[in-house]
């Protein structure tokens, strides 16, 4: 079998948390390779194609998407891609009873009298995020003192959809809580822990990362939340994003569905697990 991992062409050379999954995957005899979504290759020649660390896909996401939409054999595939892309497929799971932080959802072009609307959410700190983005790119905290600056840096995007929402606190102390999925099951939970005062959980901004347990009831809550993605019955890996409300309430903050890092570090056996996966799924495609 020949294994594609998608990757991009300027990775980090730091970046090494898909190597379990490589070893996994060539001790079940596979020939693994890593090309970059953009090059100029037969992608028929592989048994299968999984995108793996596509970083710059959000800033070309036309283009990623339809690029995914011409290789055979891609997992996630093309529709799910293309869903979860755009940040609104939080407003789809919302109205499916999935919790998520209040938003004030902007698009391109719409300029907002920022005070006005913030207002409605009661409270003092805010945050605002594009709706296609990774990796914290085009965000800013921001409080009612300095509404002003939310106001300017508001404006100067009004290149493409924003979303404005309460700041929740809980990012600073418990950061992010990401529980990992491999063929529809939980494998492990991570806890993601900003530096002091930060709010960005990625290692890229020095952040730490541990092992994270979930409950069954949660773990059975997030099962359910994956029957409402498109050709679900598909997926082979996804990444819940989970920040704690006031209330202890798990809001949902991302389901990465396209290149999430999966912590392997913290469960060697997922690696074994997604290499199994894939294998399973070049034999059923046969």
């Amino acid at each position: 079998m020949k294994i594609a991992l998608a990757t991009c062409t300027d990775l980090p050379g730091w970046e090494v948390d898909d190597k379990p999954l490589i070893d996994a995957l060539n001790k079940l005899g596979c020939t693994v390779e890593l090309p970059s979504w953009d090059s100029e290759i037969d992608w028929n020649q592989f048994s299968i194609t999984v995108i793996r660390t596509t970083w710059d896909y959000h800033s070309r996401k036309d283009e990623f998407v339809r690029w995914c939409a011409t290789v055979p054999r891609l997992f996630n595939n093309a529709n799910i891609v293309k869903w979860n892309t755009h940040k609104s497929y939080l407003q789809e799971l919302e109205i499916h009873g999935v919790p998520i932080a209040p938003t004030l959802w902007i698009d391109t072009g719409n300029q907002i009298n920022l005070a006005q609307e913030f207002q409605k959410f009661g409270t003092p700190r805010g945050f605002i995020k594009p709706q296609i983005g990774a990796c914290a790119s085009d965000t800013l905290r921001f409080t009612l003192e300095n509404i002003e600056e939310g106001q300017a840096f508001l404006n100067a995007q009004l290149h493409q959809d924003m979303m404005v929402q309460p700041y929740i606190e809980s990012v600073e102390t418990t950061g992010e809580l990401s529980a990992i999925f491999i063929d529809g099951e939980f494998t492990h939970g991570v806890q993601k822990i900003p530096l002091e005062g930060d709010y960005r959980v990625q290692d890229d901004f020095g952040a730490s990362d541990t092992p994270y347990a979930f409950t069954e009831e949660e773990r059975s809550m997030m099962r359910e939340v994956l029957r409402c993605v498109p050709d679900h019955e598909s997926l082979l890996y996804a990444r819940f994003d989970y920040l704690l409300g006031d209330d202890g309430t798990l809001l949902l903050n991302e389901l990465e569905l396209i290149e999430p890092s999966l912590f392997f570090r913290h469960c060697k056996e997922t690696a074994n697990v997604f290499a199994n996966a894939i294998v399973k799924r070049v034999m059923m495609l046969r």
